[in-house]
């Protein structure tokens, strides 16, 4: 199936195949790096905050009602970003939850297909794992990378994973930074999974998780080079355990994004995901969500008879 994907590549740049549409989104105001909390957060909420408002305004006058009526939900008072672009697909990143006082940080890194106008599936999810933490948690739904479109080939290529990699380093490191004590972990979501691989070098985390993940753009935990525990799962329903797990090196271009996570010879810790989908990792009552929050918060995993 992956010399398929390599022919394939002929027909066009995998660079071109990735990008989603382009909706037009004002330049957002800089924002100083993250240091002090809590002095910092309100001012980057509010400045945030307007650059959504902005956008949803942009959008109305050119008639964009979807994304319209998409930017007005994340700009309802009391949701809260520490930052937010919503040109190129869109990058924000929402908290849940006190960050200032918060003793375990979950930062969920999603996967393909991913954008303000498809936003509602990691703002649930991520909600829906704060819950599950309770007190003196936070989780981040960290948006911050142009995601591939799933059936294009950038799926199936680091190239963008490459690029979200540096940021996610650079705003783990202003979080380290701004949160000594608290425990901070990565939950990394299908190709989200090759972002976290390609940041995890030397990243000062405790956990890294990867759920339904094709690959981690490494062939084995030793190449995530961490100190971090790392552990994978994949639901009993989900389709990615169908995708090529290998990685093929081409002149122009690297296919595929290496072993299968909960594969032996990965190396990672395997936790029981449940039967879900590949979209269920963070349903409601489901073993796969009690699981995450469990190893985000550095206790063992529950066995597949304790979710039952």
């Amino acid at each position: 199936m992956l010399n398929l994907v390599v022919a394939a590549s002929v027909a066009g740049p995998v660079s071109a195949a990735a990008r989603p549409q382009a909706v037009p989104a004002p330049v957002p105001a800089s924002i100083a790096p993250l240091r002090a909390l809590p002095q910092d957060l309100d001012a980057r909420y509010a400045v945030a905050r307007e650059g959504v408002l902005a956008a949803e305004r942009l959008a109305g006058r050119r008639d964009d009602l979807w994304r319209a009526a998409r930017l007005r939900e994340m700009a309802v008072p009391g949701r809260r970003f520490l930052f937010f672009d919503g040109r190129d697909g869109g990058r924000a990143a929402e908290v849940f939850g006190d960050l200032a006082t918060a003793r375990r940080i979950a930062i969920v890194v999603p996967g393909s297909d991913t954008n303000l106008d498809k936003y509602g599936h990691l703002h649930g999810g991520a909600l829906r794992l704060h819950a599950e933490l309770g007190e003196r948690s936070a989780v981040i739904a960290w948006l911050g990378y142009r995601t591939p479109a799933t059936t294009s080939l950038g799926a199936l290529t680091p190239e963008l994973a490459e690029t979200g990699a540096r940021d996610l380093r650079t705003f783990v490191r202003e979080l380290r930074a701004a949160t000594p004590g608290a425990r901070i972990s990565l939950l990394c979501h299908s190709y989200g999974a090759a972002v976290c691989g390609r940041a995890a070098p030397g990243l000062d985390v405790s956990a890294i998780v990867f759920a339904g993940a094709p690959g981690a753009a490494v062939d084995d935990a030793a190449e995530l080079r961490t100190r971090a525990e790392v552990w994978a799962g994949r639901g009993a329903r989900d389709w990615i355990a169908h995708v090529p797990h290998a990685r093929i090196r081409l002149p122009f271009a690297t296919f595929g994004l290496g072993t299968d996570p909960v594969s032996p010879a990965f190396g990672a810790r395997v936790f029981p995901a449940g039967d879900g989908g590949h979209s269920d990792y963070l349903r409601a009552g489901s073993l796969s969500l009690r699981t995450i929050a469990r190893l985000v918060s550095g206790r063992a995993p529950l066995r597949a008879v304790d979710g039952a």
